[in-house]
């Protein structure tokens, strides 16, 4: 490929509308089989505007999958103590299936312990360090999302991984450090850069692979893309910006994620997924 080919798109709304379908059809033979509908709860501190849209969008995708949606909506002043007893209460109620709490939940909220606090077998959501090792370790567990569902959407475009160089820019706990892992898994050799990598271009630069998961808006540039590359923008900042550059990435890469429209649709669909097949694992026998 040369540096003035325009990239092919890698929408996910279609691979992502495929897994909804699917998930609605297991859905409705559980709920035929059992007499119990899939049941994602949905739990929400304060009311920042971006997080009551994704938590709505996530309740009509429910409707749409026959998953009934429990909502929990929680006072801004909220505090870990709190949060917590309603994720372990709600962990140990048989009607509720998967657990969504809705991040970030608020600079005073300690959420590595509220994520903690939601039982692994209903950590839909991917983001307990039990998921993060079972993940890592290839165990029975649930994915982080989003990197569940870049995983899918690179499948989707038949992207080769045995042996490529994929960089992941981004280190969170339930985004850049599990596809990483996934990565690694899937037989690729992974670098893990972050904004304060030194040299980030040159890594970039070798990369047959790159994963955008750092918060920094049009951090990655085309120049910084090998010609051919694939790139996944899982960045979302102010705007519907990604973490890349898509205008001059377009033109080096082979293959790059839109944003909106690329890495959103998938993470959606696979937590519907993952709730039904914790439902599923739940309501066996």
């Amino acid at each position: 490929m040369t540096a003035t080919t325009t990239a092919r798109l890698m929408d996910g709304t279609g691979p992502a509308r495929r897994l909804l379908d699917e998930t609605a059809a297991r859905a409705a033979a559980l709920t035929r089989r059992t007499g119990v509908a899939p049941c994602l709860a949905t739990v929400l501190v304060g009311s920042d505007p971006a997080s009551v849209t994704y938590v709505r969008m996530k309740q009509r995708r429910c409707a749409q999958a026959g998953i009934e949606s429990r909502h929990v909506g929680l006072p801004a002043q909220t505090t870990t103590a709190e949060l917590v007893a309603v994720l372990r209460e709600l962990s140990q109620d048989p009607g509720v299936h998967g657990i969504l709490l809705q991040h970030p939940a608020g600079p005073h909220i300690d959420e590595r312990a509220a994520f903690e606090a939601i039982a692994p077998h209903k950590d839909v959501d991917g983001v307990t360090t039990h998921s993060f090792g079972a993940m890592a370790f290839g165990g029975p567990g649930f994915a982080s999302c989003t990197p569940g569902g870049i995983m899918r959407l690179l499948d989707a475009y038949d992207v080769e991984l045995a042996g490529k160089h994929a960089v992941v820019v981004g280190r969170s706990a339930i985004l850049g450090k599990p596809v990483g892992m996934l990565l690694l898994a899937r037989d690729a050799t992974v670098t893990y850069c972050h904004s304060r990598t030194a040299g980030l271009s040159a890594h970039l630069r070798s990369a047959d692979v790159v994963v955008a998961a750092v918060g920094r808006p049009r951090l990655i540039h085309g120049d910084d893309i090998a010609p051919g590359a694939v790139v996944v923008d899982a960045g979302y900042n102010a705007g519907n910006v990604g973490d890349v550059d898509f205008d001059s990435a377009v033109r080096r890469a082979r293959l790059i994620t839109p944003v909106p429209g690329g890495v959103g649709p998938m993470t959606i669909a696979v937590l519907l997924a993952q709730t039904v097949q914790a439902a599923e694992g739940q309501l066996a026998g």
